[in-house]
């Protein structure tokens, strides 16, 4: 697999150390709160895991997936695959997304926990690539820029390989073209 990488981005290492510091932050703002933690699948499995394990309130984990990608393109719907088994009603929502693309996917997912009456959305991200966007959405927090080259590892993939990755990667072109 580490042949197919044209160069990491993201070691183990910087990763670790930006989640520390958001757990920093989220600590702070729910402590006595019990959120629900919504990794978005599968993406973020990865991610959500190594940041939850930083948390040290109540919470419950509900994961949720959701598609709106057919191979390496957005298709611009998107579609609740698994949905929370949770009530959000009234309770704080904080979703966690391994990248944030087009954004369609958060902003779309966000409105529908707010529409479900939950008592606040907020969006946690390992990355967030601004040049790809589409809508106008933004992560409440997030760990790094990213590139609009194709990434992997870490829970990004390419048709369901590569998540494996401790860093994150660019994919060679010639794996994907």
């Amino acid at each position: 697999m580490n042949n197919d990488i044209e160069k990491v981005l993201f070691t183990q290492d910087q990763l670790n150390k930006r989640m520390d510091e958001m757990a920093v932050r989220l600590n702070k703002k729910y402590a006595g709160q019990e959120p629900i933690v919504i990794p978005v699948l599968n993406g973020a499995m990865i991610f959500a895991s190594d940041m939850i394990k930083r948390l040290n309130f109540k919470l419950t984990i509900d994961p949720m997936k959701a598609s709106s990608y057919a191979g390496t393109s957005s298709t611009g719907k998107v579609k609740i695959v698994q949905d929370v088994k949770s009530d959000v009603k009234d309770r704080p929502v904080i979703f966690m997304e391994d990248i944030i693309d087009t954004g369609r996917t958060l902003k779309a997912l966000s409105a529908e926990m707010t529409k479900r009456g939950a008592k606040s959305v907020e969006v946690i991200a390992m990355l967030d690539k601004p040049e790809t966007r589409v809508v106008d959405f933004h992560a409440d927090d997030y760990g790094f820029k990213a590139p609009n080259e194709f990434l992997v590892g870490y829970g990004l993939d390419y048709n369901g390989l590569y998540r494996n990755l401790p860093y994150v990667g660019v994919l060679k072109q010639r794996v994907y073209a």
